[in-house]
């Protein structure tokens, strides 16, 4: 059973206490009880300190470790107030912000625990989108126009696939979507991605660049749209475009922007939630089962001026 607040009162009064946040992870991470993560026993007993000794092998362990909560020094709370705000966000949540609503005195620090989230916003296994799904590719970024079509210069390449809930339909019924920076537009990245990201057997909408011609030979039903009827991968990549603009006032780095599309797309899939406190749930529980990362592994910290991003320092 799912089970988050439904309203701030309710998430203050329920996580006012670093306990109270840690049996809330305990209960994500371990749905089935305590699972010792060096030989699955299911056994273990509490150290004065707050670690699980498994009773077998008796290795101890902490709810939060291996995690995206993994040597953090910050109480719980400051964690669980950081995921309550960046999901009740509509638009999303920039650095500065979380600076001010956390009063920290560090805007690097808000910044790294804003990417470390992000990072968890991408669940391990998700599944595959699935049907009819629109494929294309847009560009971002770069401070000068430059040149138009694949092989833009100053620019990042994204490629999107968007479920077509309503099959053939004119840009009705969009499903979920996924969002990836790629290095360029040959078969071999376009390919890869497919491949990862939608199920053996749906069929694949795109344009008519030859970097899709060996769908077919992949599984995959492939049908050959005018660029301009690719309404609604052209529709999600209006829709990112302004989320960075306005959200970020573009300022996004482009070695950090695979996490600010896996924020957007996290946004954009369960935009029609009900409860913003079911985001809030998803996030956490997903924030447990993340890989952990090392501050230090995330480079950047220089607040750009009139900016509630970072832009890190080119090399």
């Amino acid at each position: 059973m799912e089970d988050y607040p439904r309203t701030i009162t309710e998430f203050k009064n329920r996580f006012n206490t670093e306990d109270a946040c840690f049996l809330y992870l305990e209960d994500l991470r371990w749905p089935d009880g305590f699972r010792c993560p060096n030989c699955e026993h299911n056994e273990a007993w509490q150290t004065k300190r707050g670690l699980y000794q498994c009773k077998k092998c008796r290795r101890q362990t902490s709810i939060t470790a291996g995690t995206i909560f993994h040597d953090s020094r910050k109480p719980m709370c400051l964690w669980f107030e950081a995921m309550w705000h960046i999901t009740n966000q509509k638009f999303g949540a920039n650095a500065l912000g979380l600076q001010r609503v956390l009063s920290f005195g560090s805007y690097h620090t808000a910044w790294k625990w804003l990417h470390k989230l992000r990072r968890a916003m991408v669940r391990p296994g998700r599944e595959k989108l699935i049907g009819t799904v629109e494929v294309d590719e847009t560009y971002i970024g770069g401070e000068r126009p430059g040149k138009r079509g694949r092989g833009a210069d100053n620019k990042t390449l994204v490629i999107i696939a968007v479920e077509d809930k309503a099959g053939m339909s004119k840009g009705r019924g969009i499903g979920r979507i996924r969002l990836k920076r790629i290095k360029d537009a040959s078969s071999d990245s376009l390919i890869d991605f497919i491949k990862m990201n939608i199920t053996a057997g749906s069929v694949i909408r795109t344009d008519g660049w030859l970097g899709y011609e060996p769908l077919k030979r992949n599984g995959y039903e492939h049908i050959i749209n005018g660029s301009k009827n690719l309404k609604i991968a052209h529709l999600v990549a209006a829709l990112v475009k302004r989320w960075l603009l306005g959200t970020y006032q573009g300022a996004v780095n482009p070695d950090h922007l695979d996490y600010y599309l896996d924020e957007y797309t996290f946004r954009f899939n369960r935009r029609k939630s009900a409860s913003r406190g079911k985001l809030f749930y998803r996030l956490v529980q997903q924030a447990v089962i993340a890989n952990p990362v090392l501050g230090r592994n995330i480079t950047g910290g220089m607040r750009q001026k009139d900016s509630g991003e970072i832009c890190a320092p080119s090399n």
